[in-house]
C-alpha cells in the first residue's frame, strides 16, 4: 500500500490503517461538526452519508495504492485523534502527493496536526517519494493554513479542486537536485 504510514509513530501519536468498523463511530462527529465541515461543501449529503462516502473513498485509495489517510491515535489515551497521511491527488492534470490532515475538533489546538503533518513531510522526503509535497486547503480554513505554514509550506496558487475554490500550498525537498 503505497504512501501509507502504518506502524509509524511520533512523540505523541501512532499511525495505523483506518478500520471502518472500529473507527466509524469515533469519526462520525467530525462530519456532524459545523466547525469542521464549514470549509468543504457536503453536496447535500447528511453527515452519515458523507462519512460513509469518505470511508469508501479511503478504501478505494488503499486498494489502488494511491496512499490515503491513516488513523492517528493518541498514544496516551488510545483515542482516535483524526486522519492524516499522504495521498495522490490530480491537480490541474498533474498528479501531486498531498499531505492531508483532518482532526476531530476536540483535538484541535494541541499541535497534533502539525506533529503528524511534519512527520509525513519528513518521511516522504526521506523515502524520495516526491520532489515536492502539496496541501489543498480551503481559503477560509485559517487553522489548516497555519499548519501548512508551520511545516514549511508556502502558498503556491489558487486552484479549483473538485469544483471548489481552494489554495495550493507546497514544500520542496531541499535535497532535490531538480
Amino acid at each position: 500500500m503505497g504512501f501509507l504510514l502504518h506502524g509509524h509513530e511520533t512523540d505523541r501519536l501512532r499511525f495505523r490503517a483506518f478500520e471502518q468498523d472500529k473507527d466509524f463511530e469515533d469519526w462520525l462527529p467530525f462530519f456532524q461538526s459545523k466547525a469542521a465541515m464549514q470549509h468543504w461543501p457536503m453536496g447535500g449529503l447528511s453527515p452519515l452519508e458523507y462519512a460513509l462516502e469518505w470511508y469508501a473513498k479511503q478504501a478505494h485509495r488503499y486498494q489502488n495504492n494511491w496512499g490515503g489517510l491513516n488513523a492517528v491515535i493518541e498514544k496516551e489515551s488510545g483515542k482516535l485523534v483524526g486522519h492524516v497521511g499522504l495521498l495522490t491527488q490530480k491537480v490541474d492534470d498533474i498528479i501531486e502527493l498531498e499531505v492531508a490532515y483532518s482532526l476531530l475538533p476536540e483535538h484541535w489546538k494541541k499541535g497534533y496536526a502539525r506533529e503528524a503533518a511534519q512527520f509525513c513531510v519528513h518521511y516522504a522526503f526521506q523515502n524520495n517519494w516526491s520532489e515536492r509535497l502539496v496541501s489543498i486547503i480551503s481559503p477560509s480554513n485559517a487553522p489548516s493554513i497555519a499548519v501548512a505554514k508551520g511545516i514549511g509550506m508556502h502558498f503556491d496558487r489558487a486552484i479549483v479542486f473538485q469544483g471548489v475554490e481552494a489554495q495550493l500550498y507546497q514544500i520542496k525537498n531541499k535535497k532535490s537536485t531538480v
